[in-house]
């Protein structure tokens, strides 16, 4: 799940996938979103124990924040279900995190009653563990149309069952710098802006050409190569994989066209050579070094917190080109766990639409659920940080039309290799383009059997 946080782990999808603490959480949303506000909550006991005068305690496990205790879901379910207590077990990062859940359901032992899983996970979590995992598709009170078919896809086995309940998604938009757009002699109105680019992430390189020639000085277009590379490998069906599980990035089109486009950026020096969510990154916020970044709905409260005061009345959100995913989660309910039927029973209503509405509302985690996309308070939210944009109808419009990607075991390894070796070799280190494809590929052959 990814609110206004970034739970990652080492790669763009794991930094983009570490989730924020629960302090700094709170502090980003603050009048982030309109009528938005957090509440505390969440208790129980520790995994596996009772709960205490005859009460049964559920444990959720997760990674970063979810936002379910701090949206007080926890403490709703439980006014609801006075014989249940819950007990969230977090660890910080994924990276952490779902390794010791792969050694948890092998052992079949040490496993909380809910386990979330990250999207990038989940497809090796389908194909790999499926036994190991509770078909949750005809759980009481699942439909299927509540969910965006593409999520809903994403968790299914190859027989049909459904090993995890959607959570959060992640529609991309680009976010953009008004007063760095004026100066280079571009448009500053969203809908001029998001006209530049519409259909096309060559016309987005395109524009970063054009801010180039009239460039403010010591600012370049775009943050680094690699966010244009997950962006626009993530818009296509087909990327790593094809359907069967055959390996294919290497002649893949989304691959070949992505990485061509995040070359032809580096040449034409439109980025500012940086890698997400390090130091340096942060710091480019505060000192307005670039103008724009991919930003799906879960980035925006990291951008305000690190472009801070200085960016406040400076930043808005167009559509991107095309319509892609980036980040999200599943619940998952194993097999072996301890309370299983109430388990099932807590991850169906924590997923939702109800549910899924009411933690946008607080915690901006942006939903998978149709009916909660459709929503006035999902679709009418405005996010004040950048100049009141509309960002439910953009990022619910972009959720709509994404296409349902052929997932593979080891995404999140391809993508963590084109980007921080591939592309950072040559945008950093001055590789060429057929260096740092070749150290990609050796690094990926060596972890990834075809």
């Amino acid at each position: 799940m990814l609110p206004l946080q970034t739970r990652r782990e080492i790669s763009p999808r794991l930094r983009h996938l570490k989730r924020l603490s629960a302090a700094t959480l709170s502090a980003l949303l603050g009048a982030t979103l309109l009528g938005a506000c957090a509440d505390d909550g969440g208790s129980g006991s520790a995994a596996g124990d009772s709960g205490g005068e005859g009460k049964t305690t559920v444990s959720v496990g997760v990674f970063g924040v979810f936002g379910y205790k701090q949206a007080g879901l926890y403490d709703e379910y439980e006014r609801n279900h006075p014989d249940i207590r819950i007990k969230e077990n977090a660890t910080e990062r994924n990276e952490d995190y779902y390794p010791a859940l792969l050694n948890h359901l092998a052992a079949g032992s040490g496993l909380n009653d809910i386990q979330a899983v990250e999207v990038d996970n989940v497809n090796e979590m389908a194909t790999l563990q499926a036994d190991r995992l509770t078909d949750l598709k005809s759980a009481p009170g699942v439909r299927e149309s509540d969910f965006l078919d593409w999520k809903w896809d994403q968790a299914k086995t190859k027989d049909g069952k459904v090993i995890g309940l959607g959570t959060d998604i992640g529609p991309m938009g680009v976010c953009y710098r008004k007063d760095h757009f004026k100066k280079a002699g571009l448009p500053t109105d969203r809908d001029k802006v998001g006209k530049l680019w519409a259909g096309d992430w060559e016309k987005y390189v395109e524009t970063g050409e054009r801010f180039m020639d009239k460039a403010p000085k010591g600012v370049s277009f775009m943050d680094g190569a690699s966010g244009l590379y997950n962006a626009s490998v993530s818009g296509y069906e087909r990327k790593n994989y094809a359907p069967g599980g055959k390996l294919i990035y290497k002649k893949s089109q989304a691959v070949e066209e992505s990485w061509d486009l995040a070359m032809r950026a580096v040449k034409g020096k439109t980025t500012a050579r940086l890698k997400q969510f390090d130091t340096q990154w942060d710091q480019a916020y505060s000192n307005g070094a670039f103008a724009t970044v991919v930003c799906p709905p879960w980035m925006l409260g990291y951008i305000k917190e690190k472009s801070g005061t200085k960016g406040a009345d400076k930043w808005d959100v167009a559509p991107a080109p095309k319509p892609a995913n980036w980040g999200g989660s599943f619940l998952s309910v194993p097999a072996k766990a301890k309370n299983r039927d109430e388990a099932v029973k807590l991850a169906a209503w924590l997923t939702a639409p109800e549910q899924q509405e009411k933690l946008f509302k607080k915690q901006a985690s942006f939903p998978s659920s149709t009916k909660a996309l459709e929503s006035t308070g999902v679709r009418g939210a405005r996010h004040a940080y950048f100049d009141n944009a509309p960002i439910g109808r953009i990022f619910s419009d972009a959720a709509l039309e994404v296409p349902k990607a052929v997932l593979g075991p080891k995404d999140q390894i391809i993508k963590q290799y084109i980007t921080d070796i591939g592309i950072l070799q040559v945008e950093q280190q001055g590789k060429s383009p057929g260096q740092g494809w070749d150290a990609a590929v050796k690094k990926i052959d060596d972890a990834v059997e075809d």
